[in-house]
């Protein structure tokens, strides 16, 4: 292998080339707006947080408020047994859960994630968010999170990963 380098240069330099701007290409068109493949909310970048304030306020306000508040008596269970959409602020504990949790959760809806049956108001968004729009919406929810509540929530993502 070494001495086929050795005489052909050209070639692996062209094809390491080619590798390169396939991967950035692929890269750009399957993560968009900042995307991480790894799952990791991007709340800095505020291309990414501004598009995840328009999918929230299209997709998630109507139940989750338009500030993030959720509704009312969220932690008791409603005439047809099932809790209110809770507050996705500080108040709430969207920022208990790791970022794959969260992405998973609002893509296949809380009964993929949960180990018992559970009957919730909220829509899985697969075919109706993309992925990106996914992580914009959340990386939204989550650059308005104080400081040390998302300190928190990013050893919770440190944690996840190193299991």
């Amino acid at each position: 292998m070494i001495a086929a380098t050795k005489n052909a240069p050209g070639k692996l330099g062209a094809a390491v080339a080619a590798a390169v701007i396939a991967a950035v290409f692929l890269a750009y068109f399957f993560f968009p707006f900042g995307f991480s493949p790894a799952g990791e909310l991007t709340p800095d970048d505020p291309n990414v947080v501004h598009r995840g304030m328009e999918v929230y306020a299209a997709q998630c306000a109507a139940c989750h408020g338009a500030k993030l508040e959720g509704q009312p008596d969220w932690r008791r269970r409603g005439a047809d047994n099932r809790l209110p959409a809770p507050p996705h602020d500080a108040s709430g504990h969207t920022w208990h859960h790791p970022d794959e949790l969260l992405i998973t959760m609002t893509k296949h809806g809380p009964a993929a994630v949960l180990s018992t049956p559970y009957e919730s108001n909220m829509p899985a968004y697969a075919g109706v968010l993309s992925d990106a729009d996914i992580h914009a919406v959340l990386s939204y929810i989550k650059s308005t999170w104080p400081k040390e509540i998302r300190r928190y929530q990013d050893e919770i993502n440190r944690q996840a990963r190193s299991r």
